[in-house]
């Protein structure tokens, strides 16, 4: 087996894995896409019945979950904890929005 054969594996290996992130990203974007559907209608509920932006409890339960959910998924849940901060600091600057 030469080295042009194992680079040439490689290439192909590298390759497929591309392939699989590259799906894998699609997929995110449209889950990302369905979640925010449900926040927009969450602030609209919220705008309609005067009810804050924000739920710091239940963004602390939230928060609790995921990074509990990443640690069964062997996935850092520092980086799980980060993501979802993101993610919500969003969603209330769209309720905020939202309210007017």
């Amino acid at each position: 087996m030469s080295d042009q054969d194992d680079s040439a594996r490689a290439a192909d290996v590298l390759s497929s894995l591309r392939g699989s992130i590259d799906n894998i990203d699609a997929a995110l974007v449209h889950m990302l896409a369905e979640r925010f559907k449900c926040t927009q209608a969450v602030g609209e509920l919220k705008a309609a019945h005067n009810l804050p932006p924000a739920d710091p409890a239940r963004e602390e339960r939230q928060i609790a979950r995921l990074r509990q959910l990443a640690t069964d998924a062997n996935l850092d849940p520092v980086f799980a904890e980060k993501f979802l901060n993101f993610l919500i600091e969003e969603v209330i600057r769209n309720h905020k929005a939202i309210r007017g």
